[in-house]
């Protein structure tokens, strides 16, 4: 079964790469080249993860300026694709990603989460766009230029897009860029689906009703991505997955739980995959790309028909690459 992962964040785990650390074969990663191509991938986005302090502290990466951190990310992937060129290609638009598949290599798009590298500069959308970027997760944990990111504060969670996070959904529609509203605030993500004449996605969210995270989708949003013709890429953190946050197990069962909720409300063409792998920690059933048949399997099993189980795996993601990358 081919799939489209939405979101991974593998590239920061090896921003500061030596000889062991890379993409093609890597035990410390969930994401390499070596298990997309066991798990049959079709593609996969990789996320250039803009990182806090924490981050930074945690991984012991040097604190670096945005545009510099981006255009390092960027050669990372780019060096490591021209190196296994025989398995994986870059991928801008939806044709790039027919051709690859037909020269049996995987596809890999890039990403940035959280935009505050934009700077409420739309010529900075113009530049990422240049150089391959396809995506944008708008905010992460903190307020950038584009608006204010989810939380446990009702009147913070209503805050809605900025005079600039506005004219920046409307710029990305007329470049050919996804708008990814995971993170992003509930007033924010009206704005989006208010304002984006183009199908918007979120990347990695889950359903709010079955696991109470802010990070995860309302029924009515849900509704709305639907109506708007986008998708929603299921997330495999435990935290997004259980109703008791202190669970720390990331289960199929939990998994298809959310992903029959999601198509009850949103049907079945709203279904998506988004692991946020490299970015979540727990105990995961499925840790890795080469175990992805198995959450197709169980599906199966569970009574899912072959063509709804193409449209959660790929087929979904390519409608709205192919209306959204031009």
């Amino acid at each position: 079964m081919r799939y489209i992962d939405l979101h991974c964040d593998s590239l920061l785990k090896i921003f500061n790469k030596s000889e062991q650390e890379n993409l093609f074969e890597n035990n410390n990663l969930s994401v390499d080249f070596k298990s997309l191509q066991q798990g049959e991938a079709l593609a996969q986005f990789f996320a250039i993860f803009m990182p806090d302090e924490e981050t930074l502290t945690e991984l012991k990466l040097e604190e670096i300026n945005d545009d510099l951190y981006i255009d390092r990310a960027v050669n990372i992937l780019e060096q490591e694709v021209t190196q296994h060129n025989q398995i994986v290609a870059l991928a801008k638009n939806y044709q790039d990603i027919i051709v690859n598949q037909q020269q049996g290599k995987i596809s890999a798009l890039l990403t940035i989460e959280d935009g505050r590298s934009v700077a409420g500069n739309l010529d900075k959308l113009k530049r990422y766009y240049k150089k391959g970027i396809r995506l944008i997760t708008l905010t992460w944990n903190y307020e950038n230029c584009f608006g204010y990111p989810n939380s446990t504060n009702p009147a913070q969670m209503a805050r809605g897009l900025k005079d600039f996070g506005i004219e920046a959904v409307q710029y990305m529609n007329q470049l050919g860029m996804l708008i990814d509203v995971s993170h992003l605030s509930d007033g924010g993500f009206y704005d989006v689906a208010q304002y984006s004449s183009k199908p918007f996605i979120a990347s990695h969210s889950n359903a709010r009703s079955l696991a109470n995270h802010p990070r995860n989708l309302t029924d009515q949003m849900i509704i709305k991505i639907a109506e708007k013709g986008g998708v929603i890429g299921l997330n495999f953190a435990p935290y997004f997955l259980n109703k008791d946050s202190t669970n720390s197990k990331s289960s199929i069962e939990r998994m298809i739980a959310h992903l029959n909720y999601l198509k009850n409300i949103g049907g079945e063409n709203v279904l998506a995959l988004g692991t946020d792998f490299d970015g979540i920690h727990g105990n995961l059933e499925i840790a890795s790309s080469k175990q992805m048949p198995l959450l197709f399997k169980a599906l199966a099993r569970s009574g899912w028909n072959i063509d709804l189980i193409e449209k959660f795996a790929f087929k979904n993601s390519m409608r709205v690459i192919k209306e959204v990358l031009s």
